[in-house]
C-alpha cells in the first residue's frame, strides 16, 4: 500500500486555522487533520522517555513522526559522534514505538563530505537502527554520484529541499524507496507561504511518482504558513 504523509514541523495550529477537533492538546487536534509531524525540538534538547510515549499515545494508529537528530551529532560532531551519543538519541526516539516513521539528519551548510567519516557513521547507524533514515546535507560536496551511491548502499534517502542551496538539493536522491521533502519557505525561509500554483504542481508530481512512501514537511512555520500550505496540498491530492 502506498504511503503519502503531509504535515508540518511541529504541530502548532495557528489561530487563523480553526481545528476540526475542538478538544484536546495541540497534538491531538493536529493529528485529526494530518497524518505526520516532524519533531524538531529533539535537535536542541533531549526529552524524557515518558514524553515520547505520551506523544505516541496521543495520535491515531496511522500517524507517524519523523524525528530530527540532535545538533550534538550533526552540527557539533558533524557525524563524527560516539556510539553512545547516537545510541542515547535512538533510545529516546524509539520510545515512539510504531509511531516512529523516520529519523532526519540535517547537516550544517559548512559540513563538507568526508567519505571516511560518513561511512563510519552510516555503518554505526545501521548497526543500531534498521528503519527509515533521511539526510539533508547542505554543502555542495555531498551532491555527487559517489555520495548518492553511498547513501543508496546504506538505505538512506537524501532530502529534497526548498529552497535548495545547490541545484541538486531540490531533488531526492540516495535510497529510492523513500521521498522526503522539506519545504522551508521561499523566498523568505521559514516565513514565506507557497503559492497555490506551486502546491498544485507538487500534488501532481506526488500523485504520479512511483515511490511507495512520500513525506512532505512544511517548515515555513514562523507566521503559520506551514499549516495552511499543508492543508492545501492535502486538498489537491484528494481532488
Amino acid at each position: 500500500m502506498r504511503s503519502l504523509r503531509i504535515g508540518t514541523a511541529g504541530w502548532s495550529i495557528p489561530k487563523q486555522f480553526p481545528a476540526t477537533a475542538p478538544h484536546g492538546t495541540h497534538l491531538v487536534r493536529y493529528s485529526e487533520i494530518f497524518n505526520c509531524a516532524e519533531i524538531n525540538s529533539s535537535f536542541n534538547r533531549s526529552h524524557r522517555l515518558s514524553t515520547w510515549k505520551k506523544w505516541a499515545n496521543s495520535v491515531p494508529n496511522d500517524f507517524c513522526f519523523s524525528v530530527k537528530a540532535p545538533k550534538t551529532i550533526t552540527h557539533e560532531a558533524k557525524l563524527a559522534c560516539t556510539q553512545a551519543q547516537l545510541q542515547n538519541f535512538l533510545t529516546e526516539a524509539n520510545a515512539l514505538g510504531d509511531k516512529l516513521g523516520t529519523i532526519l539528519f540535517q547537516l550544517p551548510p559548512n559540513s563538507i563530505f568526508n567519505p571516511t567519516t560518513a561511512k563510519t557513521f552510516f555503518t554505526m547507524l545501521r548497526d543500531l537502527y534498521s528503519r527509515n533514515c533521511v539526510i539533508e546535507p547542505r554543502h555542495a560536496t555531498w551532491f555527487t554520484p559517489d555520495v548518492d551511491d553511498l547513501l543508496q548502499s546504506f538505505r538512506i534517502a537524501r532530502v529534497a529541499a526548498d529552497p535548495a542551496r545547490v541545484p541538486q538539493a531540490a531533488y531526492a536522491a540516495g535510497w529510492g524507496e523513500l521521498i522526503y521533502c522539506r519545504l522551508h519557505g521561499s523566498p523568505r525561509i521559514y516565513y514565506s507561504p507557497y503559492p497555490e500554483g506551486y502546491l498544485r504542481s507538487l500534488a501532481a508530481s506526488f500523485a504520479a511518482h512511483p515511490t511507495k512512501e512520500i513525506w512532505c514537511i512544511f517548515d515555513n512555520t514562523v507566521f503559520g504558513a506551514a499549516f495552511g500550505n499543508a492543508q492545501c496540498l492535502k486538498h489537491f491530492l484528494a481532488s
